[in-house]
């Protein structure tokens, strides 16, 4: 059964950083590709970076040059490293999961889902 468990949210001042981190289980992390989504109150759920097993990432442009995805196979683990956080970034945080595939910001291209960790940025 597979299962994604993110952790590492919380409460920071504009201008700070987060590290989020996705644990993997149930299923062969090195064949899967991985993504960060978020969702806003009211909102819908938006691709923020994916990388797939290769390492090849792909970025939204709202956060690119803030944010770095990354992941360690050896824990089956992936990253979110956010700096220069800004208040539009609050939202919920999701790691997202598929086989194969390409890179995609695309929540219909997943069908693994974590129950996210809370970002909230306060001005």
């Amino acid at each position: 059964q597979v299962q994604l468990v993110e952790s590492g949210g919380g409460s920071v001042q504009s201008g700070g950083s987060l590290r989020l981190s996705c644990a993997a289980s149930g299923y062969k992390y090195n064949n899967y590709r991985m993504a960060w989504f978020r969702q806003a109150p009211g909102k819908g759920r938006e691709g923020v970076a994916a990388i797939d097993s290769a390492g090849n990432t792909i970025y939204a442009d709202s956060v690119k040059g803030r944010v770095t995805i990354s992941q360690d196979h050896a824990k089956s683990t992936m990253y979110l490293q956010m700096n220069s956080l800004k208040p539009e970034d609050t939202a919920m945080y999701y790691c997202a999961a598929n086989l194969g595939g390409w890179n995609s910001l695309s929540r219909y291209d997943y069908i693994y889902w974590g129950q996210g960790t809370q970002v909230t940025v306060s001005s």
